[in-house]
């Protein structure tokens, strides 16, 4: 069974060109010209990965994007005119697991396209192999069958980047990882230096597992180092 992709850009021409190279490339693709469109189509099936442009009409982009991270993990890969860093940065931090700035080539697409599917994959069968196991650190569960994460007796709603991270760090307690070990073991690229992609997904993840943010009992900051979950010995 084909892969299936939902594509949401209201621009047609770039609607069309990145339709047509995706089904050439084999994946099953259903339109979305709108926000509200997205969100209907995305509420009635399931989908292996998106593809979210965002500037679009009647919804901003990033909101869509906030709106499916309440339900689902699966890859987001946002496209857009805008290719600032701290646009970038935005994006990644409200969940997304690639951004790809227009214009940009159908190699490069297709790359970025393949490689989070393949990325997904990879992790799926992670958590298969790994059913069942729950990992404790002071009043936060997480559940590696399922994702889901606990605190208090209370569902915490993390990204599928916020869970790898935080499932790095809590498989290896007391273990420092610096910012690009967490980036190549998470996002499994190179890390060339972008520190925003990193502490943009840590100052969200501590927003949702931390009692004060600002003062964090679960994940340390070691400064000129990284990051580490400390548990007693």
């Amino acid at each position: 069974m084909n892969e299936t992709i939902l594509l949401i850009e209201d621009d047609q021409q770039i609607h069309d060109m990145v339709l047509n190279h995706m089904e050439r490339e084999g994946y099953a693709v259903t339109s979305a010209f709108d926000g509200d469109e997205a969100l209907s189509l995305f509420s009635k099936r399931t989908y292996d990965l998106v593809i979210l442009d965002l500037m679009l009409p009647t919804a901003n982009g990033l909101d869509i994007l906030q709106e499916m991270r309440k339900d689902s993990m699966l890859p987001i890969l946002i496209m857009s005119a805008k290719g600032s860093d701290l646009d970038k940065a935005l994006g990644l931090g409200f969940g997304a697991d690639d951004y790809i700035a227009k214009p940009f080539s159908l190699i490069e697409m297709t790359a970025r396209v393949k490689a989070a599917l393949r990325r997904s994959k990879q992790y799926s069968q992670t958590a298969t192999d790994q059913a069942e196991q729950t990992v404790r650190i002071g009043d936060v569960e997480m559940n590696m069958s399922n994702f889901s994460v606990v605190k208090n007796g209370e569902v915490v709603n993390l990204t599928a980047k916020e869970f790898q991270i935080l499932s790095l760090l809590a498989t290896n307690p007391n273990r420092v990882f610096t910012k690009g070990q967490l980036f190549e073991s998470v996002w499994k690229e190179a890390y060339y230096g972008d520190d925003n992609v990193i502490n943009v997904h840590i100052r969200r993840l501590r927003g949702k597992i931390e009692d004060n943010p600002s003062s964090p009992t679960y994940i340390k900051t070691i400064w000129g180092i990284g990051y580490k979950i400390e548990v007693e010995t």
